[in-house]
């Protein structure tokens, strides 16, 4: 595997549970400040992707370079420090801290138990706190208890501490699931905003928001890529209408 530009390089990547593969010879790269979205039915490996990237699974054979460094062989905590940001489906927030501190825990010195007995609230991090706040739409709610927050005002908390730790790849799984039309208005607005210094992988089903945020989309089905390129030589792809957008 030569060395790339690239900030995420993915190579022949392949995993199989019991025999099945999961993910199936997987090719796919990302450049700097790259908007991906990954689309494909239920069962097409989508969250599996994401969980090769941070770790979380272990890949039966191939190569993920970020950076250039060699994340298969990484453990977990490691990939996080290496620059790699991951939200869940379910945002996993403290509901009963305020906005404020739940940024405010995600800042990377508090990381370490060492770091948390010995965090102090200084001004880069105050700074940071309310710069994030503002770049994820939360600077009236600082005070709030995050248990009070809206559906999508805690997906945002959750992509906002993520951006606490200023990752250089951002991960997120299904983002705005469950959200208001509005929400997710406010949500494409917001990633388009956060990715010009970073790079997004975003799995998502809904179709309208992919319109409007996708630099570049990987349609998955069983494992494969069926298709790649921009959305519109996407929705003109008739295998993609076939497997997936003519349901």
């Amino acid at each position: 595997m030569s060395n790339t530009d690239f900030v995420l390089a993915i190579e022949d990547l392949t995993v199989s549970f019991d025999g099945f593969k999961a993910v199936d010879g997987l090719n796919m790269y990302i450049d700097h400040n790259e908007l991906h979205v990954v689309i494909g039915p239920n069962g097409a490996g989508k969250t599996t992707v994401l969980d090769l990237i941070c770790g979380k699974t272990k890949s039966s054979s191939g190569s993920i370079k970020f950076k250039n460094r060699e994340l298969t062989k990484m453990p977990e905590h490691q990939i996080v420090r290496a620059g790699v940001g991951r939200k869940f489906q379910t945002p996993s927030i403290y509901e009963n801290l305020t906005v404020y501190q739940n940024l405010e825990v995600s800042y990377p010195a508090g990381r370490s138990v060492w770091g948390s007995l010995t965090f102090k609230r200084t001004d880069e991090v105050i700074e940071r706190v309310n710069k994030i706040a503002a770049e994820v739409l939360l600077t009236d709610l600082l005070q709030t208890e995050a248990a009070l927050l809206s559906h999508g005002q805690k997906q945002w908390l959750e992509i906002g501490m993520l951006l606490m730790q200023d990752p250089e790849l951002l991960m997120l799984d299904e983002p705005v699931a469950g959200m208001s039309a509005k929400e997710r208005d406010q949500t494409a607005d917001l990633l388009k905003r956060i990715c010009q210094n970073r790079s997004m992988l975003v799995i998502e089903h809904d179709m309208e928001f992919v319109k409007q945020i996708a630099h570049k989309v990987t349609v998955l089905h069983q494992g494969k890529i069926l298709a790649a390129g921009t959305m519109d030589k996407i929705q003109a792809n008739e295998k993609v209408i076939e497997v997936y957008l003519g349901h």
